[in-house]
This record gives C-alpha cells, structure tokens and sequence, in this order.
C-alpha cells in the first residue's frame, strides 16, 4: 500500500472484491432456503433483493466502464424520477397518512442514493462546466427531499452532499472508509439497544420519540423471536404472523422496519452476519476500486446514509432500492480503462504535451 492509503493497482485489484460478492451474495440466498427449510417460511423475498443487488451491481460495472462520469448521472436522474414518482410512499410527504416521522421507505432510499449518484458524478468528470451540474443536481435532489416532507431523506441526502464536498480532495481512501463502517455500526447498535430496552431513561425517551410505541414494539417482538431460535431464526417472512404487535395491527406489512432486526428474527445469527459480510464486502470493494478516492468516497457515503435509513425503517424491502445500491456501488467499483474519457461531457484529454505533434511532423519533414 502507498503512503495515501491507496491499494496497489492491477487485475487481481478487481477481481478478489468480485469473487467475495459472489461467495457472500450466493451465502445469502442459500442460507434463506436452509432458514426457511422444515416450515412455511417463504425465502422468495430474500431471493429477490439477492438478484435485485446482483443485477445492479453487473449493470453499474458495465455502464461505469462505458460512461464513468456520465452513468452516475444518469443513475442520479432516474432514481431522482423513481422517488418523485412514487411520492405517496416517501416518508412523511403526506400529512395526515399515520406515517410516522421516522419512516424511511422507498422514496427517501432512492433520494439517498439519487444525491450519492450526483456527487459521484461530480467527483468523476473531468469537465470544468459539468462538475458545478453535477453538484447542482445534488441540490436539487436534497431539496426534493425537503419539498416532499421528508425530513429523513432531507438529512440523509445534506449528510452525503457535505460528506462529499469534505472528501473531493482526499486521497486517503483507507482513514475516510472506516468512518462509514463506524457510523453504520453506531446506528444498528443503537437500534439493537432500543430494541433490546437497554438504554438509560432519558435517553431511551428521546431515541423511542420519533420512533414511534409501534415501531419500538415491533423491534422487542424481533428480539423476542430472535432470542427462541438464535441461529436460524423464524424463518423468511414469517415476522408478520408471529409478531403479536404486526398482527395486531391493521396496516402492518408484516415487517419489523429495521432490516438489522428483521435478519436477526428470521433467519438468526447467521443471517445477520452475511447481511454484515455484505456491507463489508461493498466497503472492500470501494477501497480496492481503480476510482478516484473522491469518488469512491461520495459512494460510500451514500450507501452508509443508505445502511442508517435500513436500520430504523423498511428501505430495503423494496427491489428498486436494491438494486440501485447494488447499481452505485457497481458504479463505484468498475476499471476505467487505460486512456478513457473519463469527462461528462467533454472531450478526453490530450497526452499529446503542447508542440509535440508538431515536433513530429516537423521531424518527419526534415527527414
């Protein structure tokens, strides 16, 4: 490793990253078979997010190959559309609805990730008009957040777009990417403390407020589950039935809105630990990516935002927010290539230093 914190570069610089995510992403799927194994546990859903995250991320490595400045920003655009598109699903847009204030559902997950994908995008091209777009569309994603009255998604969005302007001149990857991983570990050990009543009074007055007494329920009722079968848990999607504060409720999706909790009730130790190993092995392969460290970084801090909203809400229950984790980090991860462009838009630059073509045909007409 070099003084910056930098990997050495070459092939295998890709490929041990790859051949985790594969050993990881296919221990997902099969442990949610083996869980659901003996009983009416239904591991489709888990099924489903493992191709959702797979796809995504062969996707971002492709299109990040071809278009490495301009796929984020396409990628920011659409995900940008897919929140606004489905504003009735964003958390807290609609007053009145019952959606409590610490909701963090499909529309904020992809507004994260629409801000992620834009600071990317600013960070990777070369061109000097398309940086200050790229960083306006940021904006702009985090203020959507803010006119859809989404207060979380408004301070996961200023998080990564500060994060992002405090890293764009770092070249220190290894420092900056233990921050995402310390934060994501504060966040899923204070929802497992909520969960588990194990914090002082006050404090646990003003963590449980905007929470909401359903919320906090049903992660005791997780804890509850998790601690009948530590290892393999209930079984895939099965939280709803055995849940007595989802059953008892009549708009519960059956979840327990902490995907932390919901791997520790329904597939046990194990599967909290691959859903760990799998955060692990994005950060991995973010230190290892032939990508600029500013770059590289603004991903991680998308994805960390990402990982906190899984932690108090449903984020990752839906395939579009998957996905499009798995299509950033892709994004994040793929080679360039030697001598690509790397601008969006713009031309490549010359490696031609200035009167060195001139030089040439000057030599050549002299010979």
């Amino acid at each position: 490793m070099d003084p910056a914190g930098k990997p050495p570069m070459g092939r295998e610089r890709r490929s041990g990253p790859d051949a985790t995510g594969v050993v990881v992403l296919a221990g997902c799927a099969a442990w949610s078979l083996v869980s659901a194994a003996g009983r009416d546990g239904r591991p489709e859903g888990v099924l489903l997010a493992v191709f959702a995250v797979t796809a995504g991320y062969a996707c971002g490595r492709l299109c990040g190959s071809v278009l490495p400045a301009g796929a984020f920003a396409a990628a920011a655009l659409g995900a940008l559309a897919l929140a606004v598109a489905s504003r009735d699903g964003v958390p807290g847009s609609v007053a009145g609805t019952g959606t409590p204030p610490g909701h963090a559902g499909a529309g904020a997950a992809l507004l994260v990730l629409a801000a992620g994908a834009a600071c990317c995008a600013a960070s990777a091209t070369r061109s000097g008009s398309a940086r200050p777009a790229a960083r306006l569309l940021a904006l702009a994603v985090t203020c959507a957040a803010l006119v859809l009255g989404s207060l979380p998604a408004f301070v996961a969005c200023l998080a990564v777009l500060l994060w992002s302007l405090a890293t764009v001149r770092t070249q220190r990857r290894t420092a900056f990417l233990a921050a995402p991983a310390l934060a994501t570990g504060l966040v899923a050990g204070a929802s497992w403390a909520v969960a588990e009543d194990a914090l002082p009074a006050r404090l646990a007055a003003s963590v449980e407020a905007p929470l909401t007494p359903n919320r906090v329920a049903l992660w005791r009722d997780a804890v509850t589950l998790a601690a009948e079968d530590p290892l393999r848990g209930a079984g895939p999607a099965r939280f709803g039935r055995l849940s007595p504060t989802s059953a008892g409720s009549a708009d519960s999706d059956g979840k327990p809105h902490s995907a932390l909790l919901q791997q520790a009730s329904e597939q046990g130790a194990v599967g909290v630990a691959l859903l760990g190993a799998a955060f692990a092995w994005i950060l991995h392969g973010m230190w290892r990516s032939p990508r600029p460290a500013s770059v590289v970084l603004s991903a991680a801090g998308a994805l960390t935002a990402l990982a906190a909203l899984a932690c108090v809400g449903n984020a990752l229950s839906f395939a579009p927010v998957t996905a499009g984790a798995g299509l950033l980090a892709g994004l994040a991860t793929a080679g360039t290539g030697a001598g690509r462009n790397d601008a969006w838009p713009g031309k490549a630059p010359s490696r031609r230093g200035p009167g060195k073509g001139r030089d040439r045909l000057g030599d050549r007409r002299g010979a």
